[in-house]
């Protein structure tokens, strides 16, 4: 073989070697968030947090005016069904990631509760608290159901089937004595389209588990007028025996159009919620992110929900399920856990 010829695919030989390393340095890490529907909270703040932890191969990652994200992660925001769905997710592997109800995750995780007789999800593991999720029974203004015993024998959205909305829906309308089927027929839809049902008068009232304000009842009470039903101390006291991750709350009546008054309901805490087998450098990176001065801003900026993700208190509503390893390494660095 000429010298020049053998020179020649030598040379190109080497630079397909270097192409391919290069290539192969240069591929992204995928990373699934399970949030739950579009017009929910979930949803806009999974995208949020996707973008803060994200840094893409060739982009530019923390330094200053650049993302803060892991480099070379791309995440992801995945609309699901809500909690319940997204806990199947991650023990199945179809996730690494989801954010999920503390009442939803300690049942799935222990197989008790509403999770009874079903195996135990004992793939999930803790990154974060994020925020707390409210109770809403929103009916029209003009609907003359002032209580949740006036629901009896009326038509309500009470969540999709696999979602910790419905199971939060359930709570509370079994505190008031009402059970599917015998004293309201229920319909399994998420609140954008249990909105729109009672739009149109199809459906009595739409109730859920989220965090205000959300979309899809910011756009119902400013476009046809709305009321939230208050949740009474004893029915709230009954839910809470129940389920202990339950607390008293208020949607303040400044969180959607036309609310006369604070309405009291209940809370439940927001976690996120991640798969054993995502590496410790991940999440620690992960988590490094979440709480960094740049992903700060972005949830402050991006969503009313987001200023409420506090550093301070992201260790709440974890229960029974365990750190990851990775989160927990940087929850010790910053002094957060002895």
């Amino acid at each position: 073989m000429p010298a020049l010829r053998r020179t020649l695919l030598a040379a190109a030989a080497t630079a397909g070697l270097v192409m391919a390393s290069a290539a192969s340095a240069q591929a992204p890490q995928f990373f699934r968030i399970g949030t739950g529907s579009a017009g929910g909270t979930y949803y806009p703040i999974g995208g949020i947090i996707a973008n803060a932890i994200s840094c893409p191969p060739g982009a530019r990652c923390n330094e200053a005016g650049a993302t803060d994200g892991v480099p070379g992660l791309v995440a992801v925001a995945q609309a699901t069904q809500g909690s319940v769905q997204n806990v199947n997710l991650i023990q199945a592997g179809n996730a690494e990631s989801g954010f999920v109800q503390s009442d939803v995750t300690h049942w799935s995780y222990t197989g008790t509760g509403l999770f009874e007789g079903r195996p135990k999800l004992d793939r999930l593991r803790f990154i974060a608290h994020l925020f707390p999720e409210h109770i809403h029974a929103v009916v029209r203004k003009d609907s003359p159901i002032q209580r949740f015993e006036d629901l009896r024998g009326k038509r309500i959205a009470i969540g999709l089937q696999a979602s910790g909305a419905r199971i939060g829906s359930e709570l509370i309308l079994a505190a008031y004595g009402l059970q599917a089927n015998r004293d309201f027929t229920p319909e399994y839809l998420n609140q954008a389209q249990g909105t729109e049902r009672m739009q149109d008068r199809g459906l009595d009232a739409t109730m859920t588990v989220v965090g205000y304000p959300a979309a899809a009842f910011s756009e119902f009470c400013a476009r046809t007028g709305c009321r939230i039903l208050p949740v009474l101390p004893e029915a709230a006291q009954r839910v809470i025996e129940r389920a202990p991750f339950y607390a008293q709350g208020v949607i303040p009546r400044t969180a959607y159009e036309g609310l006369e008054a604070d309405t009291p309901t209940l809370t439940v805490g927001a976690l996120w919620l991640v798969r054993d087998s995502v590496s410790d450098d991940l999440v620690y990176g992960i988590t490094r992110a979440l709480w960094s001065e740049v992903t700060r801003g972005l949830l402050d900026r991006g969503h009313a929900k987001g200023r409420e993700i506090v550093r301070e208190r992201a260790l709440l509503g974890r229960g029974v399920v365990p750190f990851h390893p990775g989160a927990e390494k940087f929850y010790r660095e910053a002094g957060l856990l002895n």
